[in-house]
């Protein structure tokens, strides 16, 4: 009878996504900043082919490019060489956070400067229709 034992070292090879790579991760990133690969090639100031071309394994950045990578899309160069460390998930829940919060601010600021826009127009017009002189 054969041994169908499974080892721990197929578990881990099995459990391992296969867009686990440098561009696996870099198109992850890319993806949770929320941007289109023209957004962040155009960003980094590559073109669109080059950045395919790291997300899709053909080729890899030099250093200084997945420098470039990680603060562009708010992950460290650790994260995008071997997947450890904060990745896109870390970074970019706490930015959408605070641009949630920036935006129900921003919203109620909106809503007063609204509400004192009407009552401006409601007294002008008051005004207006009690002050208007014709011409002759």
């Amino acid at each position: 009878m054969e041994d169908s034992a499974i080892t721990s070292d197929q578990i881990e090879s099995s459990e391992l996504d296969q867009s686990d790579t440098i561009g696996g991760r870099i198109g992850r990133a890319r993806e949770a900043a929320g941007l289109s690969v023209a957004q962040a090639a155009r960003r980094l100031g590559v073109k669109t082919v080059t950045w395919q071309g790291w997300e899709n394994d053909r080729a890899e950045p030099r250093s200084n490019k997945l420098t470039m990578i990680a603060g562009t899309l708010g992950v460290s160069p650790a994260w995008l060489l071997t997947g450890l460390g904060d990745g896109p998930t870390e970074a970019v829940d706490d930015e959408v956070h605070l641009l949630r919060q920036e935006v129900r601010l921003i919203s109620q600021d909106v809503a007063s400067a609204q509400a004192r826009l009407d009552a401006v127009l409601k007294r002008l017009e008051t005004f207006h229709s009690y002050h208007h002189v014709e011409a002759n």
